[in-house]
């Protein structure tokens, strides 16, 4: 029996590809490197900012990476939501399936999540969030999913996990979760949705 529904963040619960694109870019504009293109796009908005920052920088050498880190961790995010919406019918899921089921997110975001959660009046509305800053690896390890089953007491049987990337896919598979694709046909998944209303006609919650 279901008792658990964990979300992925970006592309789940919020659009944030352009934030993602304007916080990246401004990262780099930072150091005199020109903006990502649509590869690196892709890359950033599905991986932890470590790694994303990583990537973005790897063919720029002369830059003190050290530097670099020095500046993120200085720069106010609050700036970037204005390129952020929520998904329109969350909130609405969010009631339907409250309180029967316990709700968890995990995600690659690092300390905006919280901001995110508080800004958009989320923040009672999940009772374990795990990010790639509180979480011993970040996804696709399992890590956090380990944390999050442990926290309710449950099994991965009652568990499913809606997220929208390759990487939500693997670290599902790393415990073996159901996965429902969030808005893309195309990854491989127990059940594909365009919505989060549809996702109470599944039979997990019937």
């Amino acid at each position: 029996m279901l008792k658990l529904v964990i979300f992925d963040c970006d592309g789940v619960m919020f659009e944030s590809r352009e934030a993602n694109r304007a916080y990246y870019n401004h990262m780099l504009e930072a150091f005199a490197c020109p903006p990502m293109n649509e590869e690196e796009l892709g890359y950033v908005h599905i991986h932890n900012v470590f790694d994303s920052i990583s990537h973005i920088f790897r063919n720029h050498r002369h830059i003190d990476m050290a530097e670099v880190e020095k500046y993120r961790q200085q720069l106010d995010y609050s700036s970037f939501l204005k390129h952020m919406t929520i998904t329109p019918d969350l909130k609405q899921f969010l009631q339907a399936i409250t309180p029967k089921y316990n709700r968890a997110i995990s995600t690659n975001r690092t300390n905006t999540m919280d901001m995110l959660l508080d800004i958009f009046g989320l923040r009672d509305s999940f009772e374990i969030v795990m990010t790639a800053s509180n979480s011993p690896r970040p996804k696709p390890a399992p890590d956090a999913l380990h944390i999050i089953l442990d926290h309710f007491s449950l099994p991965v049987e009652e568990a499913i996990f809606i997220g929208d990337s390759t990487v939500d896919r693997d670290h599902c598979a790393s415990v073996g979760m159901k996965l429902i694709a969030f808005q893309n046909p195309q990854l491989e998944a127990a059940h594909h949705v365009d919505t989060f209303m549809e996702i109470l006609q599944l039979p997990e919650f019937c």
